[in-house]
């Protein structure tokens, strides 16, 4: 058993992934970070060992063989109601990403993922919000889908060669929610620390 003062140190982290490989390494690197790391290699897996083991996070591929892990979000939230699901994909895309928020997943990242990344998008909320205007902003919508959102934004944009009653038009909402996005997101040459 556990002791209470220990649980917060050592967190169970459950990886669903069909590529050994990547499995491997992001265990190795996760563990060295604190985590104490299950793996599970198709949904019968990775259900049996939440059941077993109630992980607090998890990482879910979005492809596992023949089954998708977007399928598989609900059922562990059945399992472990306050689990943190990170849903991992090689084909990033803005359906994708919202249907996974939809599903429950609390972030949403493309590979190649490095582990800091992971580690951000899992903890980010466990701990006091360091930014609060960030959050502030867009208290649902985790970073990895805002920044989804601002690429297709800026793809369209430019496709429209900077016009933006056109691809508020193209991306079907109002000209000033389009405006507003864009005031809020100064990707372009605005660097943040002024000096």
């Amino acid at each position: 058993m556990i002791h209470p003062n220990q649980a917060s140190s050592i967190r169970p982290l459950l990886i669903v992934d069909d590529d050994a490989t990547f499995v491997r390494v992001l265990s190795r690197a996760l563990t060295s970070r604190g985590f104490e790391v299950l793996s599970a290699s198709d949904a019968d897996e990775a259900r049996a060992l939440t059941l077993r083991h109630q992980p607090r996070h998890c990482v879910l591929d979005l492809k596992l063989g023949d089954e998708n892990g977007l399928r598989l979000i609900p059922e562990l939230h059945e399992l472990v109601p306050d689990m943190r699901i990170l849903l991992l994909t090689g084909y990033a895309s803005i359906a994708t990403a919202v249907e996974a928020i939809k599903r429950g997943a609390h972030d949403y990242l493309s590979k190649p993922v490095d582990a800091d990344a992971v580690v951000r998008a899992l903890l980010d909320g466990d701990t006091a919000p360091q930014g609060d205007d960030d959050v502030m902003d867009a208290p649902e919508a985790p970073l990895a889908l805002r920044r989804l959102e601002w690429e297709h934004i800026q793809r369209v944009l430019t496709e429209c060669d900077g016009n933006i009653s056109e691809t508020a038009r193209r991306l079907g909402m109002h000209r000033r929610t389009l405006q507003r996005k864009l005031s809020k997101h100064p990707v372009r040459e605005r660097p943040t620390n002024e000096g």
